[in-house]
């Protein structure tokens, strides 16, 4: 599957997902999870985790959808560390868990961290997540482009704070 076809919006970038597994964010592969193949060169071919592959094949009668056991690729297996786990915006709420305390649009004209930096380098975050980090008394915002990002971004505040 091709970046263009999922909603950017939806993916979290191969540089923030490098990030997480930077800081220590550790995958174990389920059914439904995406991945890219990094420094290969195919940052822009997200995989996903399938227990079955569907294929739609285009027919002169008409689209056909065609269930496989497995795909016929040269690539036969990489190892899972080799792969770079893009989480879904679900996973990253579910892996904030407690601290996790909203996420909200950021209006227009605002710069939507409360003082945290994006983390995705921009300088015009659309959305906030906000947490209440360990041993913090107060809430704490992470802005980002995108949802997913602003998601990503406290998760790796959540896990700085706990490695460091």
């Amino acid at each position: 599957m091709s970046v263009r076809a999922v909603d950017a919006a939806e993916l979290l970038s191969p540089a923030t997902a490098r990030r997480l597994r930077a800081a220590g964010l550790r995958w174990d592969p389920t059914a439904g999870d995406r991945f890219v193949l990094a420094d290969r060169d195919m940052d822009d071919d997200v995989f996903v985790v399938s227990d079955m592959v569907a294929d739609v094949h285009d027919f002169p009668s008409g689209r056909v959808i065609g269930f496989n056991g497995t795909v016929e690729w040269a690539l036969d297996s990489v190892g899972s560390e080799q792969a770079l786990w893009l989480p879904h915006e679900d996973q990253l709420r579910r892996l904030l868990g407690g601290t996790f305390r909203r996420l909200e649009r950021v209006p227009d004209g605002t710069d939507g961290t409360d003082g945290t930096e994006a983390t995705d380098a921009t300088d015009d975050p659309a959305w906030r997540v906000t947490v209440r980090l360990p041993g913090d008394g107060d809430d704490s915002a992470v802005g980002g482009a995108t949802a997913v990002e602003a998601y990503a971004g406290a998760l790796l505040a959540l896990l700085a704070r706990a490695t460091g």
